[in-house]
């Protein structure tokens, strides 16, 4: 069966995230959307996201398909029917829909004529941006299960303190020393090649991908997710990173999604509560205005190539865009376009040709190549994200 991912009535709320990339592509617990469906199922998946993004998430349609809402994250239970599903059968939650057959000869879709499945068990619905991180804990139980499942962890060093050893996952090439490991609060995964530096304290869930690294005397309270690539440092907490991230050096994160390709500075802290305690509100791409969340405690969103200065301060429920780039002493605005360059204040517009040479510099240093399909993604986000810059 060919099974293809799309992106549903939820892409707009989960930007500035999906300015760049699919839903399905979207991290949260140990791997991507995508990467759960795929390992759930045995098999690739293709796509079916915005036209800008086709041809670096191309889609492949064969003569019967099954498609697939990104929003949800897989279960058994849920891949069990999608397996089993038939012409003209769909599977709901509700009022969503979160999966369909469908052939290449159907021009349309209309679930009226579909024999409509409930699904009545609990499942993981990724929303709203703030959703990955407040539902990060539950992702990397789930993953970390689906992942060390029948396989055996590499030895824990003899210098780690470490807390409900039998929850404590380590991937071969992993280094750790002198560190303290708690998985009394939830499991922690070390990925492949994955560094944790002396004096690092961690409390789970810990999610560490392929080749990211704690720096030493980082502490890290979960339920926090490190992607491939990413170097932390400082205190976390809540916090997810896409990957090839870097927080290096001193300074708070907390409750917050970093996308790919960002930085920031020393001493760099975001507030995750406001001083009177009330909700935060977060920046809405849909409606244009700052939006109800629902949470006390809700930090940064900082979408892709974005990057800040040293002690840059962001204030509670700060949403950062693409392509940023921001210095200066004082809160910045807690809504900053994508492609803007500044700070407290006052922004100007980050031109694209700029934005490109650090891309180029950035990628190329962890091999990969900054080629004409990302720059024709972020001309057209330039393009896109221009009626926000009204400085």
């Amino acid at each position: 069966m060919n099974y293809i991912l799309f992106d549903g009535d939820v892409r707009n709320a989960l930007l500035p995230f999906t300015y760049t990339k699919p839903v399905a592509d979207i991290r949260i617990g140990i791997l991507t959307i995508r990467e759960k469906w795929e390992k759930f199922l045995g098999v690739t998946t293709t796509t079916i996201t915005e036209e800008y993004l086709e041809e670096k998430y191309p889609m492949v349609e064969m003569e019967v398909n099954v498609l697939l809402n990104a929003s949800f994250l897989p279960s058994k239970t849920l891949v069990e029917m999608v397996k089993n599903l038939e012409p003209n059968q769909a599977i709901f939650k509700e009022e969503d829909v979160i999966a369909f057959y469908t052939t290449d000869t159907q021009e349309e879709v209309d679930f009226s004529q579909y024999e409509q499945i409930e699904f009545v068990e609990e499942l993981i619905q990724i929303k709203n941006t703030w959703d990955i991180f407040s539902l990060n804990d539950k992702a990397i139980k789930v993953d970390f299960e689906l992942i060390t499942e029948g396989r055996k962890s590499q030895p824990i060093p003899d210098t780690v303190n470490c807390i409900n050893r039998d929850d404590i996952f380590i991937e071969e090439g992993a280094t750790i020393t002198f560190a303290t490991l708690n998985a009394s609060t939830g499991p922690i995964y070390i990925g492949k090649n994955a560094l944790i530096m002396e004096g690092c304290l961690v409390r789970g869930p810990l999610a560490m991908c392929e080749e990211s690294a704690l720096k030493m005397g980082a502490k890290i309270y979960g339920a926090t997710t490190l992607g491939p690539h990413c170097k932390v440092g400082g205190e976390v907490n809540n916090a997810v990173l896409f990957g090839y991230t870097n927080k290096g050096h001193e300074g708070y994160l907390g409750n917050s999604v970093l996308g790919e390709w960002c930085n920031l500075g020393a001493d760099t802290n975001n507030s995750n509560l406001k001083n009177n305690y009330a909700e935060v509100r977060l920046w809405n791409y849909e409606t244009g205005r700052f939006a109800k969340t629902g949470l006390q405690f809700c930090g940064l969103m900082m979408g892709d190539h974005s990057k800040c200065g040293i002690n840059t301060m962001f204030n509670t429920g700060t949403v950062v865009g693409v392509s940023a780039n921001i210095f200066g002493s004082g809160f910045p605005r807690n809504f900053i376009p994508s492609f803007s360059w500044g700070g407290a204040s006052g922004f100007t517009e980050y031109k694209t040709d700029k934005v490109f040479e650090v891309a180029e510099v950035v990628m190329k240093r962890r091999g990969i190549e900054f080629d004409e399909v990302e720059k024709k993604i972020l001309d057209h986000v330039f393009t896109e994200t221009q009626k926000y810059r009204n400085y």
